[in-house]
């Protein structure tokens, strides 16, 4: 194995290890953004519940008791209406961090490859080739 095809494959893999660095960092990202998405999603449905379990509410004494119990649940329900939208921005940036993650794994994967590949050939240019029969000289005309 000479000095260059050594470099090549020592450089390969460092590449790889880089690689499969960014991979465990867009993965973190992507559980920490499914996470997030997850808890909002949690959000959304509580945050629905109250304000449907308030609206259902007909045990008010007054007008006043009345629009303040109203004021309540339109409070709810824009609260609702928020985390809902908050929950689809958080779910259009998981499925952007899950690509990055599939984009990490495939340079990852393919630097791999290519650090195999390299220790193929490394390992054929070190063995000793196979003599064969030697070239027939001359022409056939005998």
């Amino acid at each position: 194995m000479n000095a260059e095809e050594r470099a090549r494959l020592l450089r390969l893999k460092r590449l790889e290890k880089i690689r499969a660095i960014a991979k465990q960092t867009a993965a973190r990202e992507a559980a920490e953004a499914e996470s997030t998405l997850s808890q909002l999603r949690t959000l959304t449905d509580r945050t629905g519940k109250l304000a449907a379990d308030y609206g259902a509410r007909r045990g008010s004494q007054d007008g006043a008791s009345l629009r303040q119990l109203a004021g309540f649940v339109d409070g709810l329900g824009m609260l609702t209406r928020n985390t809902r939208a908050d929950a689809q921005r958080a779910e259009a940036i998981a499925d952007a961090k899950l690509r990055t993650l599939a984009e990490a794994e495939r340079r990852r994967s393919a630097v791999e490859e290519r650090f195999r590949l390299q220790e193929k050939l490394i390992a054929r240019g070190a063995e000793t080739p196979a003599l064969g029969s030697r070239k027939q000289t001359g022409t056939d005309l005998v």
